[in-house]
């Protein structure tokens, strides 16, 4: 048998170059630092007006298509902005309240940046006049990306607004609402980091105890944040980004900054403790610990990037966030924050605010209550597995119910003024204005083939009325279909089917908020086989090279996937069934967002990852040791579970301030991710992966040959030393030496 391995504090290789010079040279790191975050700060100035609040349709539908082609040849068919005339019980049919919506409708089209102007007076079109004749609209609408288009209506919006005569004038439609939902967003961010901080920064001194240590996590933090912004807004320069982006960027900013400075000055403090001076001890760290944070934002970087394969930008801008703003702050962690810890020593312990609490009380051994937990979780390892895995499978079930939908004017309050102006069009005019399915006709046909078309497709189930045609006298035209029921419904999405398959003697090409839908449903679930596989293969790969293990991989995945369950579960059964709409503030449509699922499902599984990682690596770590498999994941949850805990319900602080915010889907994902990261921590951490590991015991740690001779040449792992133990050593691979077990006994 070969001899249990020690090391001393810093013993091993130094870490390599770059370890060196962090540690020679830490006023130098901080003050490069230093440099470049001032940089970050001028180069990200202003990110948020450059973003779009758009970004969940298919580049290449073909509703997008027949989304621009209409825009060009048809500015009228697809109008933004709405101007919502009150004429109160005077009705809009009067000659003095007709005068004046005609003079505003002049006028509107005669602004720069504006065209397509129509109104009720101008064309008697009863989908622009309320059934009980006291409002009507006029539409127009505003060419050019988001950027320019709300540049325009910034411009205009004050000289309509408000009383005209004897006529009330509010903004609605669709550039309205992304506009006023942009401004919310960035109210409701800048609120959400006024409460994350404080109160993050006084859960990092429960945590530390130390006043000087907790301000080192949040000074990450910042650094990752503020270099996110930068990079974002170089990206705005090339691609579209959307809005929603910053409020990931702030949540992982601080979640992961925080996570990955716990976990570096925990290992940092313990060196210390063990008698290692203050460059052994950071060179150590950063040699184990600094591995594991590499390689965990490396997973988080993963799961987010599978996100690129989506041709929604609103995808994409996650991706873009998400993965700059994991590798800056792994960056940071690996180099400010050990530059900090050399220049303050024994000093990171300072101001230490939980000896007044302890005072006259005795040390608790740290790690102790975890230990005895893992213990009684282990001795009952099949009553914990079957009854857990139960419950989160019981509280996953509501989403098998789910619905999907596109977001619209209901994602903000219900005092926005363009929900004011929407709610009113959706309630009192027989068909949403804007808000039809418009069929765009493409080919050259006689005015009988143009009324037989428009014929068939109005006798069509689910379908209102259908108007049209409206033509260029070219060979192109549109029609106008008003569905049945909601303007997204299922009805209104059955309608678009109907259209793409009825015979017609001309292309036809469909469009419309329906069809939208409808094109980014089947652009997700196109891509999402090759996000998921992304994701799994990637992981599968990660966790062997941590491990060595071919089982340990796959148990991550599925555990991971399981810790997820809650969140989709709540998901349904508070946003699509409108439980708790009252206490959180929202209005129910009675579907979810399409994108929302895949992107809350991304970034939780990655924040999963990073709590397994943590907790795998110092499972292996000890197993490679000692070799004794119950100890090593007693160890592993006595040094991790309190580090995992504070870290899940810091970062959940977080999400829950995103959630605070006023527009339902930032709602829902705030929300959403803060119960996926409780769960996982706090159940999945705690009672599932000790469990499942007893079952599968020292199978757990199983891999072929082959692949364990490229894991001992390739793999990862926090000990320097990769053969201090090898299970071939012990002729019985049931029982663990009495030689073993010692060891075990004076490293725990």
């Amino acid at each position: 048998m070969s001899e249990v391995k020690k090391t001393t504090p810093g013993g091993g290789s130094s870490g390599g170059g770059w370890t060196r010079f962090v540690t020679a040279r830490p006023r130098l790191t901080l003050l490069v630092a230093l440099v470049l975050t001032a940089l970050a700060v001028l180069a990200g100035g202003g990110v948020a007006d450059r973003m779009g609040s758009g970004g969940w349709e298919d580049p290449a539908a073909e509703s997008t298509y027949a989304t621009k082609a209409l825009e060009k040849q048809f500015p009228g068919s697809q109008p933004n902005v709405l101007l919502l005339v009150d004429a109160g019980t005077t009705g809009v049919d009067s000659p003095a309240v007709a005068a004046e919506a005609r003079k505003l409708a002049e006028r509107l089209g005669a602004e720069p940046g504006v065209e397509g102007v129509g109104s009720y007076w101008s064309t008697g079109s009863p989908a622009l006049r309320s059934e009980d004749g006291h409002q009507a609209v006029i539409a127009a609408r505003i060419p050019g990306d988001e950027k320019d288009a709300a540049a325009v209506l910034d411009r205009i919006a004050p000289a309509y607004r408000g009383t005209h005569g004897p006529v009330e004038v509010s903004l609605g439609g669709g550039l309205a609402v992304r506009h006023e939902m942009q401004t919310v967003i960035q109210e409701d961010l800048l609120r959400a980091e006024l409460i994350a901080l404080p109160v993050t920064l006084v859960l990092l001194v429960m945590v530390f105890g130390s006043a000087v240590a907790a301000l080192l996590p949040l000074g990450v933090g910042i650094v990752a944040i503020l270099g996110t912004n930068a990079v974002l807004r170089g990206l705005t320069e090339f691609t579209d980004v959307s809005v929603f982006a910053q409020n990931l960027t702030t949540a992982l900013g601080l979640g992961l900054a925080i996570d990955y400075a716990l976990f570096v000055v925990r290992r940092y403090r313990e060196e210390l403790a063990a008698g290692a001076d203050t460059h052994t001890a950071v060179r150590t760290t950063l040699r184990t610990a600094g591995r594991t944070v590499l390689f965990s934002a490396l997973t988080v970087a993963v799961s987010l990037a599978a996100m690129l394969v989506f041709p929604q930008y609103f995808l994409r801008s996650f991706a873009y966030a998400g993965i700059a703003v994991v590798l800056l702050a792994a960056t940071a962690a690996l180099t400010l924050l050990p530059a900090a810890l050399v220049l303050l020593g024994d000093r990171v312990n300072a101001l230490d605010l939980r000896r007044l609490l302890r005072r006259g009380k005795a040390p608790r051994e740290e790690g102790a209550g975890w230990a005895r937990a893992a213990g009684l979780v282990m001795r009952r390892a099949p009553v914990f597995a079957v009854v857990t895995t139960a419950g989160l499978v019981l509280l996953g079930l509501p989403f098998l119910s789910v619905k999907f939908g596109t977001a619209d004017d209901r994602q903000l309050p219900v005092t926005a003024s363009s929900r004011v102006v929407q709610d009113q069009l959706r309630d009192g005019f027989p068909g949403n204005p804007g808000g039809g399915i418009t069929v765009l006709a493409e080919g050259t046909a006689t005015p009988a083939q143009y009324a037989g078309y428009r014929d068939r497709i109005a006798a069509l189930d689910g379908v209102v009325r259908a108007e049209g045609p409206v033509t260029t006298g070219g060979g192109t035209a549109y029609f106008t279909v008003v569905p049945e029921g909601e303007t997204v419904g299922a009805g209104a999405q059955r309608v678009v089917g109907e259209l793409r398959t009825a015979e017609a003697p001309f292309a036809t090409s469909v469009t419309g908020p329906a069809a939208v839908l409808v094109d980014s449903k089947h652009a997700i679930a196109d891509r999402l086989p090759w996000a998921a596989g992304i994701i799994v293969l990637v992981t599968l790969l990660l966790v062997f090279l941590l491990t060595g293990s071919v089982v340990v991989p796959v148990q991550a995945v599925l555990l991971n996937a399981l810790s997820l369950t809650a969140m989709f579960g709540a998901v349904v059964w508070v946003f699509q069934e409108g439980h708790l709409a009252g206490l959180l503030g929202f209005t129910s449509t009675g579907d979810i967002e399409t994108t929302l699922p895949v992107l809350m499902f991304c970034v939780a599984f990655g924040l999963s990852m990073d709590y397994g990682v943590f907790l795998l690596s110092r499972i292996k770590e000890e197993y490679d040791a000692t070799g004794d498999h119950e100890h090593s994941v007693r160890f592993g949850l006595r040094h991790t579970g309190g580090l995992i805990t504070a870290a899940a319900v810091i970062l959940a602080v977080v999400m829950v301030a995103i959630g605070t915010s006023r527009v339902t889907n930032t709602k829902m994902l705030g929300l959403g991710v803060a119960l996926a990261v409780l769960m996982d921590a706090m159940v999945v951490r705690s009672l599932l992966v000790p469990s499942v590991m007893k079952l599968t015991g020292r199978l757990t740690w199983w891999a072929p040959g082959p692949l364990r001779r490229f894991h001992d040449r390739f793999g990862i792992s926090e000990n320097d030393e990769k053969d201090t133990y090898n299970p071939s050593d012990t002729p019985n691979v049931i029982e663990v030496s009495e030689e073993w077990r010692e060891a075990a006994s004076s490293r725990q």
